[in-house]
C-alpha cells in the first residue's frame, strides 16, 4: 500500500516535469548551448587560449560606431512603433470586445508583426524602390520619392523596422488597455475630475510601466533584426548584426579572432539588461491585470 501511494505521489510530481521536458530541450539547446558558445569563445583567440584581444576591440570606432548607429534606430523605431501602435491599440481596446472589428485588427497585427525579414524588405522595394511603384508613379508626377537611395540607408531601416514596430505595439499593450476597469472613470468622473485628470492621475500612472516595459520590448525586437537589413543594406554595414555577419564571413579587424562572438556577447548583454527592465516594469503592472 505504501509502494503504491509512493508511485502515485512521484507520478503526481513527474506529470507537470514531463510536459515542460520538450520546451526546457528547446531552452537548452537553442538558447543556453549558443549562449555559452558566445561567451567562451568571445575570450579565446586562434589556438583557444584565453584573450581579452576580442573584447578590447570592441572599442575600435568602426565597431563602436555599429553599436550606436543601431542603438539610435532600435531607440527611433521602438519610440515611434511605441506612439503609434498604442494609439492603435487605445483605438482597439474601446472597440466592441466580440466585434469584427477588434477581431480583424488583432488578426492582422499578429500577422504583420511576424512579417519581416527578405519579404517586408522585397515589399518596400517593391513600392518606394528606384523603380518601385509609388516611386514610378511619383515621378511620373514630377516627384522623385526616391532621392539617394534612403531606403537602403540608416532612414529605410527606420521606416522598415517601424512597420513591424507598430502592430507589435497593439499585441502586447492591447491587454494593460483592457485591464482598465470602467469603474475608475466613473469614479474620477463622479468626484468632479475631467478626461485629462483621469489619464493624468488614474490611467497614466496604472499604464506608464506597463507601456514603458512594450517599448523595451520593441528596442530589443530591433536591436536584434538581421535578415530584413541583410535584405536592405547591400553594401557597408551599419548595424551590429551585419558586423556580426562580416566577422563572421571575414575578420573586420586584422589579426583578432573571435570578433563575431565578442560582438554577439555585446548584444547578449545589451538585450539582457532591457529584457531585465521589461521584466521589472511588467511586475508592477501585473496586480491591475488580475
Amino acid at each position: 500500500m505504501t509502494t503504491t501511494t509512493s508511485g502515485r505521489r512521484w507520478r503526481t510530481r513527474l506529470g507537470p516535469l514531463a510536459g515542460v521536458l520538450p520546451f526546457a530541450l528547446l531552452v537548452i539547446f537553442f538558447l543556453v548551448v549558443p549562449t555559452l558558445v558566445v561567451v567562451v569563445g568571445s575570450f579565446l583567440d586562434a589556438s583557444n587560449a584565453p584573450t581579452l584581444g576580442n573584447v578590447t576591440a570592441l572599442g575600435e570606432s568602426i565597431i563602436r560606431d555599429a553599436y550606436v548607429r543601431s542603438v539610435v534606430i532600435s531607440g527611433v523605431t521602438a519610440l515611434l512603433g511605441a506612439i503609434f501602435g498604442a494609439l492603435l491599440a487605445y483605438a482597439v481596446a474601446t472597440a466592441n470586445p466580440n466585434g469584427a472589428l477588434r477581431r480583424v485588427v488583432t488578426a492582422a497585427c499578429g500577422v504583420l508583426a511576424q512579417f519581416g525579414g527578405v519579404m517586408l524588405a522585397f515589399a518596400f522595394i517593391a513600392t518606394v524602390g528606384f523603380q518601385g511603384l509609388l516611386t514610378v508613379l511619383f515621378r511620373d508626377l514630377g516627384l522623385d520619392i526616391y532621392g539617394s537611395g534612403w531606403l537602403f540607408d540608416t532612414p529605410g531601416l527606420i521606416l522598415v523596422y517601424t512597420y513591424f514596430q507598430i502592430p507589435l505595439m497593439v499585441i502586447v499593450f492591447l491587454p494593460a488597455l483592457d485591464g482598465l476597469r470602467p469603474q475608475w472613470r466613473e469614479a474620477a468622473e463622479t468626484l468632479g475630475g475631467s478626461a485629462w485628470d483621469y489619464w493624468r492621475r488614474v490611467a497614466g500612472p496604472i499604464l506608464r510601466p506597463s507601456f514603458l516595459g512594450c517599448t523595451l520590448l520593441l528596442f530589443a525586437n530591433a536591436f536584434s533584426a538581421y535578415a530584413t537589413a541583410k535584405a536592405l543594406i547591400s553594401q557597408g554595414s551599419p548595424i551590429v548584426p551585419l558586423k556580426i555577419d562580416d566577422a563572421i564571413n571575414g575578420e573586420v579587424i586584422q589579426g583578432v579572432q573571435n570578433l563575431g562572438k565578442s560582438m554577439a556577447l555585446g548584444m547578449v548583454v545589451v538585450v539582457a539588461v532591457v529584457m531585465w527592465l521589461y521584466a521589472r516594469l511588467q511586475k508592477r503592472t501585473a496586480k491591475w491585470l488580475r
